[in-house]
């Protein structure tokens, strides 16, 4: 017999997945405002390391600064990796119980 989505939606592994959910967004999210954040009061209280000099033409600001995008983009391949792998097949899954 079919379930109805009220069914799904009161279940303990449809729970389980909405609390997964939660979990790995506010973990990912706490990251990238610690990212974020850092590199500003990195700017804001401490701007003569940030004005040490790396190369000839760069300071140790512009690289943090890039670095800062760039983890960016990791948190950002993190989740998609994740939803794509593990949290898209169990919503698949959990769908195919309505049928």
């Amino acid at each position: 017999m079919p379930k109805t989505a009220h069914d799904i939606i009161t279940s303990d592994r449809f729970k389980a997945l909405v609390r997964r959910r939660w979990s790995v967004s506010i973990l990912l999210t706490f990251l990238l405002f610690l990212l974020y954040y850092g590199y500003i009061l990195l700017i804001a209280y401490d701007k003569p390391l940030l004005a040490t000099r790396v190369g000839a033409h760069a300071t140790l600001g512009i690289v943090f600064g890039a670095l800062t995008i760039v983890g960016s983009w990791a948190l950002t391949v993190v989740y998609v990796i994740w939803a794509n792998t593990r949290y898209d097949r169990e919503v698949e899954s959990i769908k195919r119980e309505l049928v």
